[in-house]
């Protein structure tokens, strides 16, 4: 079975009139974030659970952590944790299971017949998958929020922190590439997106600070995985007071900038290849 592209059979590069405008590529861009959120509104129940699990869950835990008691120094730090952890298991499924649910279903293969390139539906798959998890973090976000008020804390802002935010989505938009390329030719995968929450959890910063962690948990954690450097550098911020120029935990703004485009460059270059691997294989519309 080969299976068909766009590109199969062609000698030479396609004239300049054969290309899509720029216009085609905005369609078929939106006509991929429109699809994720019509996912999204289809699913407004699940989105609510969630809405509703996500904060109880940082509340017991806090609990717990305090011994039966709301303590006020581990609000602040877990919520910021639980947040961007919220965010990051929320995109990183939402990105793979648009690839896997569509390879189950049997109709990956017809986005690969357009003549569009695949980073354009790559590109709208991500920021869907962006948008549809803001609900469930922002959940946690106002839960904390709230809660913080209410026992008369004052919940902290800083401008700054927009930076390293930015570095926890692009860095999970990084791994989201990953593993939706691993899943276009290893199929049954699915265990290592549920593995990584587990990992995410217990190594990454997100309620045990990394200071706190031996010295190789904490570098690994630092160097692999998304939200670490960004939890670092917003805690540092907000609790700290420092600087976004003197941050004095972790390995620094520089790498707070620079992992986000290792993984995303990783991402890219992984992807790419494994989706010509299931191309030449015919396996794109198989499950």
């Amino acid at each position: 079975m080969t299976t068909l592209t766009p590109a199969a059979g062609r000698t030479r590069p396609a004239n300049a009139v054969d290309r899509p405008g720029a216009a085609t590529y905005l369609n078929g861009f939106a006509n991929e974030v429109h699809k994720g959120l019509l996912n999204l509104r289809a699913g407004w129940r699940e989105v609510l659970v969630q809405m509703i699990t996500f904060p109880i869950f940082f509340l017991l835990l806090v609990l717990f952590m305090g011994r039966g008691q709301l303590r006020d120094e581990l609000l602040l730090p877990g919520l910021l944790g639980m947040v961007s952890l919220t965010f990051i298991h929320e995109q990183v499924n939402r990105a793979f299971w648009s690839y896997l649910g569509d390879m189950q279903s049997g109709v990956l293969e017809q986005t690969y017949l357009t003549p569009l390139p695949s980073w354009t539906l790559i590109l709208g798959r991500q920021v869907a998958a962006v948008v549809s998890a803001l609900p469930s973090a922002l959940s946690v976000l106002l839960v904390g929020v709230i809660t913080i008020e209410a026992r008369g804390g004052d919940m902290p802002f800083d401008v700054q922190i927009l930076v390293p935010l930015a570095a926890i989505v692009l860095g999970t938009c990084g791994l989201a590439l990953i593993l939706c390329g691993l899943t276009l030719v290893y199929k049954r995968i699915e265990i290592i997106t549920q593995f990584s929450m587990a990992v995410w959890f217990i190594a990454g910063g997100t309620f045990v600070p990394l200071d706190n962690m031996p010295d190789v948990t904490a570098f690994l954690s630092r160097l692999l995985v998304p939200i670490a450097p960004g939890i670092e550098a917003i805690r540092d911020i907000l609790l700290g007071g420092h600087a976004l120029t003197g941050l004095q935990t972790g390995w620094g703004l520089w790498w707070v900038i620079l992992q986000p485009v290792v993984l995303v460059g990783i991402g890219v270059v992984l992807f790419g290849r494994l989706e010509r691997v299931a191309r030449r294989r015919g396996t794109l519309g198989r499950y």
